[in-house]
């Protein structure tokens, strides 16, 4: 059972922004640690299961620990010192800082791999006309850029491979990663620009009100979705807040005794 296949594209972005936004108000270890449980819990009914989740979140896998170690080494001391160098100092508000901001990043990023999955543009331009009432110039935009979005990786490939064709590629990734990503830069600008002529030619621009060939509703299965997201983020923020560690982003820095 995938529910994100019963809901309109639009919901899933503004259930997203009812998970995480409340997220954002504190830095505590409560808060992020039952939002992330609670995600990781729900996702195999969204269709992502533990190996797709892993699959398709590693980059924040990555980059959590590196956020954590920033903290970690750079936050605002506190507490007993545990070690010092230079610029450096580990104290018991920095390392409880790290943790919280490690699973936080974990918390506020796996919602978004989780909802973005398998997006569909055409139905997203849909919701977004009909049910949010955005201009139809705007919509068709954006939809044309999601779009694009999907050859990203297929640009990618057919550049490594024009680069090994000419003698190039002998080196590691590394050192063609620069090239590579001007190259795509340079062919992703080529690409917009024709786009944009060849929609302005077929009258995309036009200010005429537009038809559409299908139609976007909001149902139960999308209240459902939305009053899930909101109870996570009231749940996570409310045992904080009963525990006694919620902490107001704009004061993460004060000690934690």
């Amino acid at each position: 059972m995938n529910v994100l296949q019963r809901i309109d594209p639009t919901t899933r972005i503004l259930a997203l922004v009812l998970l995480t936004t409340p997220l954002l108000l504190s830095i505590d270890l409560v808060s992020a640690s039952v939002a992330l449980a609670c995600t990781m819990l729900l996702a195999p009914l969204c269709g992502a299961g533990p190996a797709r989740l892993v699959w398709r979140g590693w980059p924040l896998l990555v980059l959590a620990p590196l956020t954590g170690i920033g903290m970690l080494f750079y936050g605002r001391a506190g507490g007993d010192v545990y070690w010092e160098f230079l610029l450096i100092k580990v104290t018991e508000n920095s390392v409880s800082l790290a943790i919280a901001v490690t699973v936080r990043v974990l918390a506020v990023g796996l919602p978004a791999v989780v909802l973005t999955a398998d997006l569909d543009p055409t139905r997203l331009g849909d919701g977004l006309s009909q049910l949010w009432r955005l201009p139809s110039r705007f919509v068709i935009g954006s939809v044309a850029g999601a779009r694009l979005v999907t050859l990203f990786q297929q640009d990618w490939g057919a550049l490594e491979r024009a680069h090994r064709a000419r003698g190039l590629g002998d080196g590691s990734r590394i050192t063609r990663l620069p090239a590579i990503t001007f190259g795509l830069l340079v062919l992703a600008l080529r690409r917009g620009a024709k786009l944009a002529t060849a929609m302005e030619a077929r009258g995309f621009g036009s200010s005429i009100e537009r038809t559409w060939g299908r139609s976007a509703h909001f149902g139960r299965y999308d209240a459902g979705v939305l009053l899930v997201c909101t109870s996570v983020a009231v749940l996570a923020l409310g045992l904080a807040l009963w525990t006694g560690e919620f902490r107001l982003l704009g004061v993460v820095g004060g000690d934690p005794s």
